[in-house]
């Protein structure tokens, strides 16, 4: 995040989205939508692939199933969607630029933390540990809401259980539903890569390498209103 200043932030939690956030997932993730409309011979846009990003599977699965034709069920796709994940030729997924880092800085710092995902526990609890991380003090996973993002249910869990003010909260998102979601908890907003302009105005700033995020300190007292004046800081969208 080159071009910003390094004044800290404060907040009382800090809430991370998975997939896109904190491991590089995306790619994988859209090569099994592709296959999964493919199978079934249907055409499948790239803007409609890129709305799928940071939503609940289910959510996605119920809102197209119309499109495979009478006798499939959501759970014949979410089946067609586990065989495909064990097909050869798929992106592997890695940690993102910076997360241990900066994860092993908000610990150090006594800033409880939270995963707050639109994947499932097994999904979640898989990547986490085959990627050592185990920062996390609550994780809140499809199974735990009812409405997926952009709907800030997820976030207002997570809030609750580590006992803070959302307002309090420093959100991490890298899809415009996620933002979205975390703006409407009351939240404020960290994007991590490119959201797109109307996404990423909706945050504080934009970085790249998540170890560039200015240091992060624990709240006192009213540490949203600290948080949101660092919020006039300039985002740069530029690749490191």
């Amino acid at each position: 995040m080159s071009g910003v200043t390094t004044t800290p932030l404060t907040a009382a939690a800090a809430l991370f989205d998975l997939d896109g956030t904190l491991i590089d997932s995306e790619p994988r993730s859209q090569e099994l939508w592709r296959r999964l409309f493919a199978a079934h011979d249907i055409a499948l846009a790239p803007a409609l692939l890129a709305s799928f990003g940071g939503r609940r599977g289910a959510d996605v699965i119920a809102e197209h199933l119309h499109r495979f034709g009478p006798g499939l069920t959501p759970d014949d796709l979410r089946a067609d969607l586990r065989r495909l994940d064990e097909e050869t030729g798929l992106p592997e997924v890695r940690l993102k630029r910076g997360a241990r880092i900066l994860l092993t800085r908000l610990r150090d710092a006594g800033i409880p933390t939270a995963l707050v995902t639109s994947g499932g526990l097994t999904y979640a609890t898989h990547h986490l540990t085959r990627l050592g991380i185990d920062h996390f003090t609550t994780l809140v996973t499809a199974d735990d809401v009812t409405h997926g993002k952009p709907d800030p249910e997820g976030y207002l869990l997570a809030c609750r259980r580590l006992g803070v003010d959302p307002r309090q909260a420093l959100v991490f998102e890298d899809s415009t539903a996620g933002i979205q979601a975390a703006r409407a908890s009351g939240a404020a907003c960290i994007a991590v890569g490119d959201p797109g302009p109307a996404a990423a105005a909706e945050t504080l700033a934009v970085v790249h390498d998540l170890a560039d995020t200015p240091e992060i300190r624990p709240a006192v007292g009213t540490a949203h209103q600290d948080v949101a004046k660092a919020g006039s800081l300039p985002r740069d969208t530029t690749e490191n």
